[in-house]
């Protein structure tokens, strides 16, 4: 089983890629599990149709007996597994935390047992940089795998460089490696070039472009991912040639990220020539 976390800035779109590019992996026959890191719990509503789901933190509060994996996992489109962490209550806590306790509630009621055949799990990982809840998957070695959404946007592009970083530091500890970059296009100014650029300086590539498109919205306000909602859309089939591509790469590195002289060298390199 393959354990990818994805991450990037917050709201460059990481949840919709996350859930779009899982139903992609679903049409290619593989079963897959969503693990939601984020206190919003939004890492599943496209697949669940909405927020109907259990949040893990919330179940253990709550119940006083013994607690199953039905208490808090649910089925959704294309029988992927679905499972929300949560967070704690405001002003309480820590997300990183929970985000442990959830995954150690996983490992011990069997979800990532043989038996349940699973072929992925996804970690929607937290966009807040800060919150030390953003290692987690990557620090306690749940995650295998990263793959950054970015855009050809300069905060986004900070962002990836900062993750890295990340990466780069408990790579040694946890043995997690970068699969590349995910465009989630916002069609600034040379945005394929300027992120080929970006991939390079930091020794990876970039995996995939996901154009924009209004269908994506239009899927979200319908509460189903792009594939479920308009599956012969050529929306859809990015989301799968994205699929594909995770599905296939074989390319995964410890990224060499830039001080942030190096990075503003190459923004400003790019914006001379727009």
């Amino acid at each position: 089983m393959r354990k990818i976390a994805i991450y990037g800035r917050g709201g460059i779109g990481k949840s919709t890629t996350t859930q779009n590019t899982v139903a992609g992996l679903s049409d290619l026959g593989r079963k897959v599990m969503v693990v939601g890191c984020d206190s919003k719990a939004d890492s599943t509503r496209l697949l669940l149709g909405g927020f109907h789901q259990k949040i893990v933190l919330d179940t253990l509060r709550r119940e006083q007996e013994e607690v199953n994996l039905e208490d808090f996992r649910q089925e959704g489109w294309g029988k992927i597994l679905c499972v929300e962490s949560g967070g704690p209550e405001p002003s309480v806590g820590c997300t990183g935390r929970s985000i442990l306790t959830s995954i150690g509630l996983l490992e011990q009621l069997g979800a990532y047992d043989e038996s349940v055949r699973l072929d992925y799990t996804f970690y929607d990982g937290l966009g807040d940089l800060v919150c030390g809840g953003f290692v987690m998957p990557i620090r306690e070695r749940k995650a295998q795998e990263i793959y950054i959404v970015t855009s050809g946007e300069i905060m986004a592009m900070y962002t990836v460089n900062n993750i890295c970083r990340s990466i780069q530091k408990y790579a040694s500890i946890s043995g997690i490696r970068l699969g590349g970059l995910i465009c989630n296009s916002r069609n600034v100014d040379r945005e394929n070039d300027l992120l080929q650029a970006l991939a390079e300086k930091l020794g990876t590539q970039t995996i995939y472009t996901i154009p924009r498109d209004n269908m994506v919205q239009q899927a979200e306000f319908h509460r189903k991912t792009v594939i479920e909602y308009a599956p012969n859309c050529a929306q859809a089939l990015h989301y799968r040639n994205l699929a594909m591509a995770i599905d296939d790469n074989t390319d995964f590195v410890i990224p060499k990220s830039m001080s942030n002289d190096q990075l503003e060298e190459l923004l400003v390199k790019f914006g001379l020539f727009n």
